[in-house]
């Protein structure tokens, strides 16, 4: 009976952490690790993109827009944003810039087995293989496009993408998000774009693909510049993040609120099947840097770990954190009064969430203390395992000053994708 008493304390103070002398503490877990670190090349667009007349000495960027594991170990799927784009002030107004208004979006297979290796470039085309390029797509809804001087306005673009995140499904079609309307995308294995799925009430029209008003009309008071960015895949059901608050009812309750929003949406239906609330962190405590302005906060991209959860990459543009959260027991608001621009207070409003159960959450990974020489721009992650997670940042194509021949003088920011071994796996 002694016997048995002792072995049953030996093993409960082995299940016990150790304590640091001198103190009531825990030790510490291990940290997260970064295990491999690698760069892509710095390829010329003109070379990638024929089309390009002028690449102005911009090299190959922006992929790191989206990360997914392609099927031979060390091969990823990536995409491009809408190309490069600034944002200068002239006549004492910012406007929108496309330096390259021709450049077209591309998914991107790399393997990083030996450096980064670029396997694939695949641009995206509409129904008449025509490339659907980056451009803003109507006016009023849209920045106005510009040329890299900020002085000449260029034509809208209905077929334009500003593509963020992809995954790959089992038939080895795409799907993306977009930052414009914003919506989701559909894509052939040859980058054929199939049919975008956008917010009703947008009336979208000459798009060189199908355009379907299937995504809740809410969402037409996205920020600009701020439209979906993240996205994740588990069988049949597509993981949709918007990147920042709805502007619901107004720019300045959008800009103050920490509420944004995840939608699920069925590949076999094609019907959206449920929307969650998502809450950020107080940016005052997150990133100090910003002067506690809550709109710097991001989603910028998911993941889907099991089950209901989900990875989520939160961020500024100096902190990047990774979070898991659980939608399994979050309030489904889908129809609901939420989806109604007459509710008051709006979901972005709430302060007391007694009636809305927002998904738990936990962090997993600060990249800020992992990987310190990281731009906080990351804007793909992936889980290759349960220990094992991978991202990448978004360089903007190294996007600097432009000389006065229209010349980019390069940033220096590489496009970077870091796998990182966390401490004990995911459950």
């Amino acid at each position: 009976m002694l016997r048995s008493a002792i072995a049953v304390l030996a093993i409960a103070a082995a299940a016990v952490p150790a304590l640091i002398p001198g103190t009531a503490f825990a030790v510490p877990s291990k940290p997260p690790v970064v295990v491999k670190d690698v760069s892509i090349p710095p390829v010329p667009l003109a070379e990638l993109q024929r089309s390009i007349t002028n690449d102005r000495h911009i090299k190959l960027g922006g992929v790191g827009s989206g990360l997914f594991p392609a099927a031979r170990k060390g091969d990823y799927w990536m995409v491009t944003d809408r190309g490069p784009n600034g944002q200068p002030t002239v006549n004492g107004q910012k406007v929108r810039t496309f330096p390259i208004p021709e450049f077209d979006p591309a998914i991107v297979q790399v393997a990083t087995r030996h450096g980064v290796e670029i396997k694939k470039y695949i641009p995206l085309t509409g129904r008449s293989g025509k490339p659907i390029t980056g451009l803003s797509n109507q006016a009023g809804h849209d920045e106005v496009p510009y040329t890299w001087d900020g002085k000449t306005v260029l034509p809208f673009n209905p077929s334009g993408l500003d593509t963020e995140e992809v995954v790959r499904t089992w038939r080895g079609d795409f799907w993306l998000v977009d930052e414009y309307s914003p919506s989701l995308v559909h894509v052939s294995s040859r980058g054929r774009v199939l049919e975008r799925y956008v917010p009703k009430g947008l009336n979208l029209t000459g798009a060189d693909y199908t355009v379907k008003e299937s995504l809740p009309g809410i969402y037409l008071t996205r920020k600009q510049n701020r439209g979906f960015e993240g996205l994740a895949i588990n069988g049949n059901t597509l993981y949709i993040a918007l990147q920042s608050p709805l502007q619901n009812p107004d720019k300045k309750t959008g800009d103050k609120s920490r509420i944004t929003r995840i939608l699920t949406f069925d590949i076999r239906s094609r019907k959206v099947t449920g929307e969650y609330a998502y809450q950020f962190e107080d940016v005052t405590t997150f990133d100090p840097k910003v002067n506690g302005d809550q709109s710097e906060m991001k989603v910028s991209g998911l993941t889907f770990v099991g089950r209901k959860r989900l990875l989520v990459d939160e961020r500024t543009d100096n902190v990047a954190r990774i979070y898991e959260i659980d939608l399994s027991k979050a309030t489904n608001l889908l129809g609901g009064k939420y989806d109604d621009l007459a509710t008051t207070p709006s979901l972005e409003a709430l302060t007391d969430f007694s009636s809305v159960k927002l998904p738990s959450k936990s962090l997993v990974a600060d990249l800020s203390v992992i990987v310190p020489t990281l731009p906080g721009k990351v804007e793909g992650i992936a889980l290759l395992d349960r220990r094992t997670l991978v991202v990448a940042n978004d360089n903007d194509f190294g996007l600097g000053d432009f000389g006065a021949d229209g010349n980019l003088v390069d940033s220096g920011v590489p496009s970077r994708i870091v796998t990182i071994r966390l401490p004990k796996p995911l459950v």
